[in-house]
């Protein structure tokens, strides 16, 4: 298995993308740490792994705060005895534009996507250091790099996470821990539910909006995120840092 033996930490892991990473992991052989806001959601995936034979833990986390977010390394620690993997997914999707946007809304979209990402990483980098080694995955997302209208906010987020992922992956190179970001097309998860939902859309009628903007022409699944995660984490992509893996179905380039 391609983890075998290897701790690893995913952020937003009570639904969706972060939940199809910590499975997908623990497949592999993976320990994980699952962190989220929400604590039923995220034992309840700990759970899900434990009965398939995997080896896993929940925590509670806003990783806004920087207390909560060294939580999830030290549990780690505790736990499973060290890190090697941390996949910074969890986010915020305020989306607003800059007119509309107030003070508050932008505190909070950019102390979850980017300052929460930093901070997680910030605990767990000396950890990756005694190992010797080890994989940041910074799920950020077309968003970074698309304008979409009314989205500035969180656009702007997932931009700053690419940037970010630069500039973590030329500092940690010395270190052997490389660091690569997934951006993520239209994937169905609960996130986007709330999408069609907000609309007033069926999910039929939302997919049949979207799945023509891709090339492939049909909106992703979170496992297929997951996939690409895998990659990035594991040793197989063991040359491969500062990359930005566009898991879209073609969107950005159509």
């Amino acid at each position: 298995m391609r983890l075998s033996n290897k701790v690893a930490i995913v952020t937003g892991a009570g639904a969706g993308i972060g939940e199809a990473i910590a499975v997908r992991f623990a497949e592999e052989g993976a320990a994980v740490v699952l962190a989220d806001l929400n604590a039923a959601g995220a034992q309840s995936v700990a759970d899900r792994i434990t009965e398939l034979g995997g080896r896993a833990v929940a925590i509670a986390a806003d990783i806004s705060d920087e207390a909560q977010a060294r939580a999830i390394s030290e549990l780690a620690v505790t736990e499973f005895g060290g890190i090697d993997i941390v996949v910074n997914n969890a986010a915020d999707f305020t989306t607003f534009g800059v007119e509309d946007a107030t003070p508050e809304q932008w505190r909070r979209v950019l102390g979850v996507n980017v300052i929460g990402t930093a901070l997680v990483s910030k605990h767990a980098i000396p950890h990756l250091k005694k190992r010797g080694s080890g994989a940041i995955v910074n799920i950020a997302s077309m968003s970074g790099i698309i304008a979409q209208p009314n989205f500035a906010t969180y656009n702007s987020s997932k931009g700053a996470v690419l940037t970010m992922t630069r500039c973590m992956a030329l500092d940690l190179a010395l270190f052997k821990i490389r660091v690569n970001s997934v951006c993520p097309g239209c994937i169905y998860t609960t996130a986007t539910e709330r999408e069609w939902t907000r609309m007033g859309e069926t999910k039929e009628q939302w997919s049949a909006r979207q799945a023509p903007l891709h090339m492939l022409n049909r909106v992703g699944e979170a496992r297929e995120v997951a996939n690409a995660v895998l990659f990035l984490a594991s040793d197989e992509s063991s040359f491969v840092t500062a990359a930005e893996l566009m898991v879209d179905g073609g969107y950005v380039a159509k």
